[in-house]
Formats: structure tokens, C-alpha cells, sequence
């Protein structure tokens, strides 16, 4: 009987990013702040530290310009 390696989900949450919010939200559009939202970020300086997923990934791409990425480990 042949086992195969694959990853445990232990493995997977191991892997973080970091982000804080630079910029306000106030003049931003209602989808961007609804993904700062869905980041958890609520004020400016926060910092949160998320799982890296690909849904997480996409969030970060569409507020780019609003937050700053610290640790991506």
C-alpha cells in the first residue's frame, strides 16, 4: 500500500499575512469598503494578521492602495 504525502491543515494555518490599514476608508467605493470589512479593518493603523487563502489574496488586490503588507510567511 502506496501513502502519499499531503499537507495537513496544520501545515496550511501556519501560513500568515500581516496587513494595516494606511489610508481612510472615507472616500473609497461601498466594494472596496466591504472588503476592508471582510479583512477586519475598522481604523486606520490596525493591524490583522490573516490566514494567506486565495480569497484573502484577492481581498489585498482590490484595497491595494488602502493597506500596507507587513509579514508574509
Amino acid at each position: 500500500m502506496a501513502t502519499t504525502k499531503t499537507k495537513s491543515k496544520a501545515d496550511s494555518k501556519n501560513k500568515t499575512i500581516v496587513i494595516r490599514l494606511v489610508k481612510g476608508r472615507i472616500a473609497v467605493s461601498p466594494n472596496q469598503r466591504a472588503c476592508l470589512q471582510g479583512l477586519g479593518l475598522k481604523k486606520r493603523h490596525q493591524e490583522v494578521s490573516l490566514e494567506n487563502t486565495p480569497s484573502v489574496r484577492g481581498m489585498i488586490k482590490k484595497v491595494i492602495h488602502l493597506v500596507e503588507i507587513l509579514a508574509d510567511n
